[in-house]
């Protein structure tokens, strides 16, 4: 194509004119483009009788045979489609599917998290394929300090102490003076039962029941979950499954698994909901102290730190993504079993309340 267009920009004539030519040059072989071509002299045409004159020849003009620049233009289109086309990678395998993808906004300076999406029905069915996982959730910043306040807050926001000692007015006896005041020689005293005496009341004791209840911020028990859920799965200790589906309800199955797993000894399984748990791993829960299984609305630092490794389903990592994820989320969705509490609590004194405006 190059050639061409080159050609025509200098005055040479192009591919459908040369056969007139041709035939030109053998009806007049004394002035015809042929000889002067092939002699390498400047010569004349006539132009398919247009009449006029066209000059062959010379050091700038050349006739090229037209299957010649056919091959040239093949050449170059083989050229380009290669081009277009680019090669395979040879040492390419075949790539995991990706079972789930992150439907919810991810900031521009970032990107999904990867992780490999295992199966319990067997044992060789370690991984079937991936999932994304949104970094706002399963990538955070590791801030250890709040992690320690969530689970220094679970630990004592529904602790009760019952410890009470008695005081000097409660404890039995010492109504009266020991003796007089004064003559005796003996130091002073107006009671038996004072808390300098053996058997007296105790001062500045415990008087319970005491409440260790208090509230932290709705951000920063969220946060907390973020920061347990990255921390698990930067230590390679959170596992994803397609489902809690076991072929038996047999609990050394479920101990041989985490064995060839080295899941360690204790698990959290982590389903959507309770009512949907399969009966199988409800069953082979139920016989292992270490092996336990809640729902997805009842996850809680506390028992991630407490379990050594945490199993969660892919409809478990949708739902706790889309609670901890946004502005208004955090304040609608509930993070705790205390909070669905609350809220069945209020729905119902709601309900109640509406009842009586009826009647």
């Amino acid at each position: 194509r190059h050639l061409e267009a080159s050609l025509d920009s200098r005055g040479s004539l192009d591919l459908s004119k040369r056969g007139e030519l041709r035939e030109d040059a053998a009806a007049s072989p004394g002035r015809g483009p042929g000889l002067a071509s092939a002699q390498g002299l400047p010569g004349e045409a006539e132009d398919g009788g247009r009449g006029r004159r066209i000059k062959v020849g010379g050091p700038r003009a050349s006739l090229i045979p037209s299957h010649r620049l056919q091959g040239l233009s093949a050449l170059t289109e083989e050229a380009v489609q290669s081009a277009e086309k680019p090669e395979p990678l040879a040492n390419a395998g075949p790539q995991a599917p990706v079972l789930r993808r992150c439907e919810l906004p991810v900031p521009l300076h970032r990107r999904p998290v990867q992780a490999w999406v295992e199966s319990l029905r067997g044992y060789e069915q370690e991984r079937v394929g991936l999932t994304e996982l949104h970094p706002d959730v399963f990538s955070t910043a590791p801030r250890l300090d709040i992690l320690h306040q969530v689970a220094i807050w679970q630990k004592n926001f529904k602790r009760i102490s019952y410890a009470k000692t008695k005081t000097r007015a409660e404890v039995r006896g010492g109504g009266r003076k020991p003796w007089q005041q004064k003559g005796s020689g003996r130091a002073r005293h107006g009671s038996i039962r004072s808390p300098i005496w053996r058997g007296g009341g105790v001062a500045h004791g415990p008087r319970g029941p005491t409440s260790y209840y208090y509230m932290l911020p709705m951000k920063v028990r969220v946060q907390g979950l973020k920061v347990a859920l990255t921390v698990k799965l930067a230590q390679d200790d959170l596992h994803i499954v397609d489902s809690l589906e076991l072929p038996t309800t047999d609990p050394q199955y479920l101990t041989e698994l985490a064995r060839c797993r080295r899941w360690g000894d204790s698990v959290l399984f982590v389903d959507l909901e309770h009512e949907d748990m399969p009966q199988n791993v409800v069953a082979a829960t139920s016989g292992l102290k270490t092996f336990n299984l809640i729902p997805a609305i009842g996850l809680n630092v506390h028992s991630m730190l407490k379990h050594q490794t945490l199993v969660l389903t892919l409809p478990t990592v949708a739902f706790l993504e889309d609670i901890n994820t946004g502005k208004r989320a955090a304040r609608q969705r509930p993070t705790s079993l205390f909070h669905v509490r609350y809220i069945l609590f209020c729905n119902q004194r709601g309900e109640a309340l509406q009842l009586m405006a009826v009647l």
